[in-house]
């Protein structure tokens, strides 16, 4: 069982930035691939990036050159640089966990609670 835990949301103007962060706990495998999603209420969870344990990652189309993902495997945390903010960014953020490197949500075998982003235009 892998416990993460989001912060760094919260509120920011467009063409502004954030930087999300994603610490792991419990955890036996460090080769894990990190993920981040997002969802706006009443539609499907979305992938954003994903980073696999030793480096590679891909992006949404959406936020390919604007986001950037990385991670510490020595403190067991996620980053999610989020820069140029656009209003369509606006969305709750979840980050995921899980064996395979993946853009799909199913995928992902653990998940944080989730951290509010909004973008005022």
């Amino acid at each position: 069982q892998v416990q993460l835990v989001e912060s760094g949301g919260g509120l920011a103007q467009a063409g502004g930035s954030l930087t999300l962060s994603c610490a792991a706990s419990g955890v036996n495998e460090r080769r894990l691939n990190m993920g981040w999603f997002r969802q706006v209420p009443g539609t499907e969870r979305k992938f954003v990036a994903t980073i696999t344990w030793y480096g590679p990652s891909q992006y949404a189309t959406s936020v390919q050159g604007r986001f950037h993902i990385s991670r510490d495997n020595a403190k067991n945390t996620a980053y999610l640089q989020m820069n140029d903010l656009k209003p369509e960014d606006t969305a709750v953020y979840y980050c995921a966990a899980g064996p395979l490197y993946s853009n799909t949500p199913r995928d992902y075998t653990d998940w944080g609670q989730g951290t509010q982003v909004t973008v005022s235009s």
